[in-house]
């Protein structure tokens, strides 16, 4: 089924042409101005909208905070011959989704339509996704553009049995998009087995992944199926794969490369048909030159990469994430005293470099909710909670020193000091230094109140 455009523009000429150029594509919709087409779209539901920039009445970045103070879900592309790269980003920080500059061709609006359409998709699986409450389905939070094309990249690959190595720090979900892959896929009603390479013993691995034989050692009084046998037609997710001891990565490598597991202590093997999804928070191509993993499987593994980002890298979603791990572990616990977090709080908390990632934030989100009395949490409760990082961007109790014209003239006073205390006091050497005239250093010196002793 066609999806739906609404394209609105002032000129009634490029209305024509555009309607042409997309109609055998699309659904199309046309009016000529902002205000008609928010009152289109207070009765109707478009799938993508094309909206001019430069219009009489209401212009295109007034008509998109509109339509985000609608709640809108609607993906924005603008167009513009006159839009300079601020007002194209202007409107993109505020919600469009792409920008196309006039004049354009046929092929250059269609190209740009394909890309949002392929983001609407993507929106409407990740909806999907978070509506299947009660059934253990991934949920995907995020709203940023490097997600989304991660998410992108996992619904194009996932109804192929393509082999995914998942790269990323510790906490960044590498195991929910694992499972969020398994679940995309045509293998979605088959098991999803999940192994943590690091977290089973050197000795129990093999009989683990591979099972084995009545009788085939000491302690094997029953016959045990292995968990690769356990995923057949379904997915076998190896966390943590750098851990894996070389001895074992032998035999994983002959049974990607075979298709065939065989219990310990049993002379046949069994064919087994399964997606193989291996996650790492280490650098493989660094542990293959040292010769702590196997090259040839590292290939093998490393046949799609998927590199899942850090949290400081996706600071959009995280006021999103705060709002689903406080709903979350409200309801868990039965604790209902946060409401939120205050403008401070949540710049404190996009701000932190988060080392543990998501894991970290949902973990310090549960820890306020059982131990904060506040309805609100502000920044002065937070530097009881939150670890200080030396690599974060601000100091948590600095939080609300984040005036720029504060610390630019705090800046431009400890500049002009030091230009006095190399010129020995003299005024006009100081200025040329500065790079300022001697009329505006004489001013500053007034201004901040410098007298001969604080430059001595």
């Amino acid at each position: 089924m066609a999806l739906s455009v609404l394209v609105i523009d002032d000129e009634q000429e490029m209305l024509t042409v555009i309607r042409a150029s997309l109609q055998k594509h699309y659904n199309v919709v046309t009016v000529s101005n902002a205000r008609d087409g928010l009152k289109l779209l207070k009765d109707e539901s478009f799938d993508m909208i094309l909206s001019d920039l430069r219009m009489p009445d209401m212009d295109g970045l007034e008509f998109i905070r509109q339509l985000k103070r609608m709640k809108g879900r609607n993906t924005v592309i603008v167009m513009s011959a006159y839009a300079t790269n601020e007002t194209a980003i202007e409107a993109m920080k505020i919600g469009a989704y792409d920008y196309i500059a006039k004049p354009f061709t046929r092929d250059e609006l269609l190209l740009t339509l394909r890309k949002a359409e392929e983001r609407e998709k993507l929106q409407k699986e990740n909806l999907k996704l978070r509506s299947m409450v009660g059934q253990e389905k991934s949920q995907i939070i995020y709203q940023s553009n490097i997600m989304e094309s991660v998410i992108m990249v996992i619904r194009k690959i996932a109804p192929y049995k393509t082999t995914v190595l998942l790269q990323g720090e510790s906490g960044t979900g590498k195991g929910i998009m694992a499972k969020l892959l398994h679940e995309q896929s045509n293998r979605a009603d088959k098991p999803f087995i999940a192994v943590n390479c690091g977290a089973i013993p050197e000795t129990l691995i093999e009989s683990e992944l591979f099972g084995f034989k009545k009788g085939a050692f000491t302690d094997a009084h029953i016959e045990k199926k292995g968990l690769i046998e356990a995923a057949n037609q379904g997915t076998l997710f190896l966390d943590e794969i750098g851990e894996l001891p070389l001895q074992m990565q032998v035999k994983l490598l002959r049974f990607i490369q075979e298709g065939e597991t065989r219990r310990i202590g049993d002379i046949k093997s069994v064919k087994v048909n399964v997606r193989i999804v291996a996650a790492t928070s280490r650098d493989l191509k660094t542990e293959v030159q040292d010769g702590k993993f196997r090259e040839d499987l590292f290939y093998r593994l490393n046949v799609v990469p998927i590199i899942v980002p850090p949290l400081r890298q996706r600071t959009e979603d995280i006021p999103l994430l705060i709002e689903h791990f406080l709903k979350k572990t409200s309801k868990r616990l039965g604790i209902h005293r946060i409401k939120g977090l205050t403008k401070g709080a949540m710049t404190a908390f996009i701000n932190y470099n988060w080392p543990g990632n998501v894991r970290e934030l949902e973990n310090l989100v549960e820890r306020l909710v059982v131990l904060s009395d506040s309805e609100f949490v502000d920044v002065d409760i937070l530097t009881d909670f939150m670890l200080k990082d030396n690599n974060a961007k601000i100091e948590i109790n600095n939080i609300q020193e984040l005036s720029i014209k504060k610390h630019q003239k705090a800046m431009e006073k400890d500049l002009i000091r030091k230009a006095l205390q190399i010129t020995h006091g003299n005024r006009t050497k100081a200025a040329k230094l500065l790079d300022i005239s001697h009329r505006a250093i004489l001013y500053k010196i007034k201004e901040y109140e410098l007298n001969k002793e604080s430059f001595k």
